[in-house]
């Protein structure tokens, strides 16, 4: 009466994390390179003619600052929210792999 069939191996899949190539870290260490040359220059050469232009302000040590926090930002997002894709793993090599991105 039953017949002695096995049962079609499914793929395994399991999820990864996309980690140093999620484009949020490219974003943020860009960002956070340009914000501490920016202050590093602000800190250095802010010149009387340069406070004249700028009604006194520091523009550039006070940008690199706000580039510096929102590069620390990002990266904290990066961190915190961590994109993650669905790997699918076909033991006999006959499916095409599946690394679609993942709402988990």
């Amino acid at each position: 009466m039953s017949e002695n069939t096995l049962p079609e191996e499914q793929p395994v899949t399991h999820t990864e994390k996309v980690g140093a190539f999620d484009i949020r870290n490219f974003i943020g260490a860009l960002i956070g390179l340009y914000g501490i040359i920016l202050i590093i220059t602000g800190l250095v050469d802010f010149t009387a003619q340069e406070a004249a232009r700028t009604g006194g302000v520091n523009a550039n040590l006070w940008t690199g600052i706000v580039m510096v926090v929102v590069a620390a930002l990002f990266l904290l997002w990066a961190k915190l929210q961590p994109i993650t894709v669905r790997v699918s793993e076909d033991p006999t090599g006959e499916a095409e792999p599946d690394i679609a991105p993942t709402d988990d």
